[in-house]
């Protein structure tokens, strides 16, 4: 029997379980992509009418309220399309993802320090002079 045939005579619960997923339930729902779909809409929507509309906020507030939809856009994706939540693979997923959030904001907060300090440091500051 080949793996295909072993995996499509295996059912749990009236859902196929191949040999990949293991005992695990399919992965999403109708309704769960039907959500994320209408909160992704809802999550572009709004920047985009913030910055294409009149609204009468400052640039750095737009874009401060831009980058907080844009995170919250990413978990909404992360969840409804990824299906990454903490009993996805016993965890795995989601402990390997908050690791690799780690490593990439030290590793943004270590290069835009070291640049702040290096440009504050090594350039020297020019006093305007008389000319001579």
């Amino acid at each position: 029997m080949s793996a295909h045939d072993h995996a499509s005579h295996h059912h749990s619960g009236g859902h196929e379980v191949g040999l990949l997923h293991g005992n695990e339930p399919p992965h999403g729902t109708l309704r769960e992509y039907v959500i994320g779909f209408l909160l992704s809409v809802l999550l572009t929507a709004i920047p985009f009418w913030l910055v294409m509309g009149d609204v009468a906020f400052s640039k750095q507030t737009i874009a401060f309220v831009i980058m907080g939809f844009a995170a919250v856009q990413m978990v909404v994706h992360m969840v409804y399309f990824l299906h990454m939540t903490p009993k996805s693979e016993d965890g795995w997923t989601l402990t390997s993802l908050v690791f690799t959030l780690i490593l990439v904001v030290i590793t943004l907060a270590g290069s835009l320090w070291v640049m702040f300090h290096l440009d504050t440091n090594m350039m020297p500051q020019h006093e305007v002079s008389q000319p001579l």
